[in-house]
This record gives structure tokens, sequence and C-alpha cells, in this order.
């Protein structure tokens, strides 16, 4: 189990290896807001403050849609994109 912290609540929740962030939406952890949960809405665009490399690798069409959000930099993600595999800090843009 991996540690995600999320840094404006101080919340904190665990979730296993590989296991997708919006799984804490449901089990209602982290109040963190989620709508389509397939990458095409933005709704849940994340900052990694800590931990970028214990998160899958972005896909080119996630990074192109963040891109088009205009959410350029590295430490942005969609978090119903992502797959955790250590532990992170986060904050929900």
């Amino acid at each position: 189990m991996y540690k995600v912290v999320i840094s404006t609540t101080c919340e904190s929740f665990t979730l296993p290896h590989n296991a997708h962030l919006s799984d804490a939406a449901e089990l209602q952890l982290g109040g963190l807001t989620f709508g389509c949960r397939s990458g095409v809405c933005g709704i849940c665009v994340i900052e990694v403050l800590a931990g970028m490399e214990n998160l899958s690798r972005p896909e080119e069409k996630e990074s192109q849609f963040l891109e088009w959000l205009g959410h350029e930099g590295d430490s942005k993600r969609l978090a119903c994109q992502c797959q955790l595999r250590g532990d992170i800090t986060i904050r929900q843009c």
C-alpha cells in the first residue's frame, strides 16, 4: 500500500500498487474531484508536489490534453489517468 497526501487539506490515504488515483473517489477518500474518469474533462488535474517518479508515465494523449488546458510543465497530471507505484504528495488544481 502506498500513501497519497493531499497538501491543501493534509488528508492522506493509502492505495495498492497500480491503483488509479480515481479509485480514491470510489472509496470516498481524500476529497479529490473527478468528472468523466476517462481523461477528457480536465476536472481532476493535479499538481504532483513529491513523488512524480512513483506514478505511471503519462500517455501522449494525456500530455497533449493537459497542454491544451494550459497546464504546462512536468508536475501536472490527470488524477484519473495516474497509476500509483509509490508514495506521493499532490494538490488539486
